[in-house]
């Protein structure tokens, strides 16, 4: 495996002294995040497998290529996961829709996904369980990479402890690729819950927004939680009598295990039809207090209301406009013009911070260009 990182160091120094521009990939499901990139491919598919697990540390390392499905049967296999829940998502077509998100049958479709773990920290993006668990940066314990020059550097370590100062190895978790190639990813897991179930309720949205917070204030077991269209969804993860309590205390139908599997697989990959209209698909990040968002469109809301899914015709400046009304910030997801640009526009500080970054790492500016912003 040496000889690939070999190969990738002699391509990234070709590149910076021609000023060549790189696109990096993975398993390329995550191509359609973030503004489009250009250049030579740079695929890191090759370079892959664990490297090392300690189940009783809590503790996996793998290299970048390694693909996501092949690291959660290896920690399923030992009771474990990784806690943040990463989406795979997957170019298939949804299956059809069902009168309700979850009472309907054959709805979400079990998937293999070439998603891989350079990929999934690269884009930082967390499925379901991420506000009840921590997001994909809070779990990175450390990382090996190659920056724009072709140099190796090593951040963090396989311990929580492990660092004085600013933790530069979560850094990447976000950076899609414009900072460095990623080979190596040391990761926290945790145990598998003992119990899992699902309950359905139904509320009218500014109900739902509130029982969630309520909830999310007490000592209940909730993992996940997904309201939509009156629909509300609410995963309890954990001991067997904790949920048992929890489940009297909330009251709500119980979903079946194959059905509430699927649901929450649906929403994690966006293999829930609600995520494939064809109408712009915004992610707005706000207050989970925030009240009720009004946009023209479809909405989904997730994290017990700080996690806002808007599939709508809205122009860019109304719907991020919005966002910041809410204390937040609004993602173009997926679309297929984002001349409006992907992510919320930078304050002049954070620009130059952003800026000021990419010079550090890739001074020639050759990686993932223009992926975040187009000037970094």
């Amino acid at each position: 495996m040496e000889a690939i990182v070999q190969q990738l160091t002699e391509t990234l120094r070709e590149a910076n002294a021609n000023k060549t521009p790189l696109r990096i990939i993975g398993g390329n499901t995550k191509h359609f995040y973030g503004n489009p990139s250009s250049g030579e491919t740079l695929s890191t598919s090759a370079y892959r497998g664990i490297v090392d697990y300690e189940p009783t540390e809590l503790v996996i390392t793998a290299r970048a290529g390694t693909p996501l499905a092949e690291i959660e049967a290896a920690l399923k296999e030992k009771g474990q996961m990784l806690a943040f829940e990463p989406p795979h998502f997957s170019t298939r077509a949804p299956s059809p829709p069902a009168p309700l998100p979850l009472a309907g049958e054959g709805r979400f479709v079990q998937t293999s996904s070439g998603a891989t773990l350079g990929g999934t920290i690269a884009a930082g993006l967390s499925g379901p369980r991420r506000p009840y668990a921590g997001a994909v940066r809070d779990l990175v314990l450390g990382i090996r990479m190659l920056d724009g020059n072709g140099i190796e550097l090593r951040f963090g370590g396989r311990v929580m402890k492990n660092v004085a100062g600013y933790d530069v190895s979560r850094l990447m978790a976000g950076s899609l690729g414009t900072l460095g190639v990623i080979l190596d990813v040391s990761l926290k897991t945790l145990p598998l819950p003992q119990t899992e179930i699902t309950l359905h309720q139904q509320h009218n949205e500014a109900d739902a927004i509130r029982l969630m917070n309520t909830w999310a204030g007490k000592p209940l077991p909730i993992s996940a939680t997904a309201w939509n269209g009156g629909d509300l969804g609410i995963r309890l993860s954990g001991a067997a009598s904790a949920v048992a309590a929890a489940r009297k205390t909330l009251g709500g139908d119980v979903v079946a295990p194959e059905q509430a599997a699927g649901f929450w697989q649906g929403i994690r990959d966006h293999r829930d039809p609600f995520f494939h209209s064809g109408t712009p698909l915004w992610r707005l990040s706000v207050k989970s207090t925030a009240p009720a968002i009004h946009l023209p469109g479809a909405q989904m809301i997730e994290w017990s209301g700080a996690l806002r899914w808007f599939v709508s015709d809205a122009d860019a400046h109304t719907v991020r406009q919005a966002a910041a009304a809410a204390g937040g910030h609004a993602t173009l997801f997926r679309a297929a013009d984002k001349s409006a640009g992907a992510f919320h526009p930078l304050s002049p500080a954070l620009g130059a911070l952003h800026r000021k970054l990419k010079q550090t790492f890739d001074p020639a500016g050759i990686l993932n260009r223009g992926r975040i912003y187009s000037d970094i």
